[in-house]
């Protein structure tokens, strides 16, 4: 996991996580991570200093997210997005409307090393 984090904060900048439909059909709402990104523990990355808040640019249901290093590209995608209980941890809904302030109040991937 140190080797995703440092590939996050790879850019110049802050990377950000972006919150989609569907396949990305609509990309809802972007955050500006922090920069690093999180911290490793393990085979667990937390996402550091939430929660962060930004406005939703678009309508439709959340259901996948994605990380960007600040130079646009992905570097973590298939992330599970919710109230509780996944990856992306937002509020107040997963139903976000164009307009709306929207609360990412954690982020944590784990490692999947069964099958490795």
């Amino acid at each position: 996991m140190t080797a995703v984090e440092t590939d996050i904060d790879s850019g110049a900048g802050a990377a950000t996580l972006e919150i989609g439909t569907t396949g990305f059909a609509s990309t809802l709402v972007t955050f500006t991570l922090s920069d690093p990104a999180g911290t490793v523990s393990g085979d667990v990355l937390t996402g550091a200093s939430m929660p962060k808040t930004a406005t939703a640019a678009a309508t439709g249901a959340a259901a996948e997210a994605r990380i960007k290093e600040s130079g646009g590209t992905v570097i973590v995608s298939g992330l599970t997005v919710g109230t509780s209980g996944t990856n992306v941890i937002i509020s107040p809904s997963t139903t976000i409307t164009s307009g709306q302030t929207c609360n990412l109040t954690a982020l944590s991937i784990t490692h999947n090393t069964s099958g490795v």
